[in-house]
């Protein structure tokens, strides 16, 4: 399992990743199993406040603001100079590509700034690299970079650390989930193989200026190629082709270009960042920015101002709430993320596609996602969230709650129920393992699920862990049979399908599904490429590689006295985060 993909279910403390990180190989979030992290997509209502607190979100826009910030805690109000965000644990693999979860993406997004960005309507947009011209054939992509960019130690940044980031990412002991291999790179393959020292398709032209030549086009390569950069000076000082294990002596140690610097990871505790002196565009208003990691109540968190942002599923209980704190800004949001259940399709029950629809018309997906969260989520039936340009329900089964349907499937399948209820077959019983982490909504999810599956003969035993890492050990140890996971923010729909064709969901291969996939990657036009999904994800609701469950609606409560803090449907925090002040 690629474990850059995955991100958590969580009500409560999952923030906005850095898209880009994951979506160009350097993980982001949230996280196929919370960090599964681009051209074009659809707007969103955005608004300003009269504080100057712009804001974005995929729902309706608009915050709420503070109505009386005398009632601030004490602990908030002496911060001066430090803003805390809540964040689950992370790994302390901080390398941009390299990441183990999507929330090693969260910190690295603070310490990398990507050559090509996207903004709120998903549109390409200048980072590191001041501009780009794209070839008339759609295959050369020429990038041209700002002057005078430095790395956090003051050192120069240039074509030829991009050139070397491109390239380290085609050896062949690379192993992470960057996707910029897939982009057919002239000599790509060459290079990854031995037969060249080079790959010939890369071609520094000056210091500011590099480009990339294609062997087909690609709607993804401008945002692919345009992913972060590391030092060749710092991450290629000891590098040999083949040999990549040295990399992960510098993942607590990272060299970035960002807005900020990690002073120190403390595991279990908090991410300690100091303001980037160098970083391009200035250096952030807020001096230092916590994320604190330790476990813990959020609520509690923010009410004592532990915390000065936390989210929370948008429930009346929950926004009526924070509006009686008095000194939070409330935003409402819906992120470009779907939650899903991972099935282990090498176990032989699941390989049959009438056990997969049957366990999923089986599961009262309204109940736990929808009713149980007070309509702060809706079903979701398709790798794709409802604010992306290709999202559609036209020939999409909804698999309604129904168990006669399940029970259907399951006697068609072969599974009798055997003296005590629970179906067998071959002397088998239907048995499933589930894993999830410790929150309300998996609480919900089992007790659901528990009275579901046996009401269709399935046995249902639920695993539950308190760290994330863990989880995903176990899923990548192959004993289970379902697994509760959401992806990270996705810009590009390819994101939310590319799970299903590069081996992360073990046991499924179909080439249909590929090839719908790089026919919908091979055009830049978007009709085209909506017409596509479309017929993509009708086969994958058919298919059910996994349970699609469900998309969020939040909300993010914030300390009134941060201004200029904005929240993008597709990057999260990370983009507005410096300019972030406390007034």
């Amino acid at each position: 399992m690629k474990r850059n993909r995955i991100a958590e279910v969580t009500a409560a403390v999952l923030i906005g990743s850095l898209v880009l990180s994951a979506c160009n190989g350097g993980g982001s979030g949230v996280e196929s199993p919370a960090g599964k992290a681009t051209a074009a997509t659809t707007g969103n209502a955005s608004g300003a406040t009269a504080d100057g607190n712009a804001a974005s979100s995929g729902d309706t826009g608009g915050v709420i603001l503070a109505a009386d910030l005398s009632k601030l805690p004490n602990v908030a109000k002496q911060r001066t100079d430090t803003i805390i965000v809540g964040l689950t644990d992370p790994s302390g693999a901080f390398t941009p590509y390299f990441h183990q979860s999507g929330y090693d993406g969260n910190v690295s997004s603070l310490l990398y700034t990507p050559l090509v960005t996207v903004d709120d309507k998903g549109l390409p947009k200048a980072g590191l690299a001041e501009s780009w011209d794209i070839s008339e054939d759609q295959l050369t992509y020429t990038f041209h970079l700002r002057k005078d960019l430095k790395f956090s130690d003051g050192s120069p940044l240039t074509a030829e650390d991009v050139a070397f980031t491109w390239t380290l990412l085609h050896d062949k002991a690379y192993d992470g989930d960057a996707q910029l291999p897939t982009l057919s790179i002239e000599g790509g393959e060459a290079y990854k193989a031995g037969k060249a020292d080079t790959v010939s398709g890369i071609t520094v032209v000056d210091p500011l200026t590099i480009s990339a030549k294609l062997q087909k086009p690609n709607a993804m390569a401008l945002v692919i190629l345009g992913g972060d950069v590391l030092s060749k000076a710092y991450y290629g000082k000891d590098y040999r082709f083949g040999q990549l294990d040295y990399i992960k002596k510098l993942h607590e140690k990272p060299l970035g270009n960002g807005p900020y610097v990690l002073e120190k990871f403390i595991p279990g505790q908090e991410v300690r960042y100091v303001a980037n002196e160098h970083y391009y565009a200035g250096k952030p208003k807020a001096p230092r920015f916590i994320y604190k990691t330790s476990e813990g109540d959020t609520w509690q968190y923010l009410e004592t101002g532990e915390v000065d942002y936390a989210s929370f599923s948008a429930t009346k209980e929950n926004i009526d709430k924070l509006k009686r704190l008095g000194f939070v800004n409330i935003l409402p949001y819906t992120p470009s993320t779907y939650g899903y259940l991972q099935l282990n399709l090498e176990h032989e029950p699941l390989k049959d596609k009438r056990v997969r629809q049957a366990l999923t018309y089986g599961l009262d997906r309204q109940s736990i996602y929808v009713d149980a969260n007070q309509g702060a989520g809706e079903v979701a039936n398709v790798p794709a969230s409802p604010i992306s340009w290709a999202y559609t329900e036209e020939g999409i089964n909804p698999y309604p709650y129904d168990p006669v349907k399940a029970n259907q499937l399951l006697d068609e399948a072969g599974w009798a129920k055997g003296p005590n209820g629970i179906r067998e077959k071959d002397g088998k019983k239907l048995s499933i393992h589930f894993l999830g982490s410790k929150n309300a909504q998996i609480d919900t999810f089992i007790a659901v699920a528990k009275e579901n599956f046996d009401a269709i003969g399935v046995e249902f035993t639920p695993e539950i862990f308190a760290d994330f890492n863990a989880l995903v050990s176990k899923v990548e140890g192959g004993d289970y049979d379902i697994a509760s996971f959401s992806t990270p923010m996705l810009t590009d729909p390819s994101e939310g399908v590319l799970q299903f064709v590069d081996g992360e969901i073990k046991g499924y291969d179909n080439p249909k599904v590929k090839e719908l996939y790089d026919r919908a990657l091979s055009t830049t036009d978007i009709e085209r490429r909506k017409a596509v999904y479309q017929e993509l994800f009708q086969l994958l609701n058919d298919e059910l590689p996994v349970i699609f469950t469900s998309y969020k609606k939040t909300v993010y409560a914030y300390n009134g006295r941060i201004q200029h803090l904005s929240v993008s449907p597709f990057t999260g925090l990370s983009s507005s985060l410096p300019n972030w002040e406390l007034k």
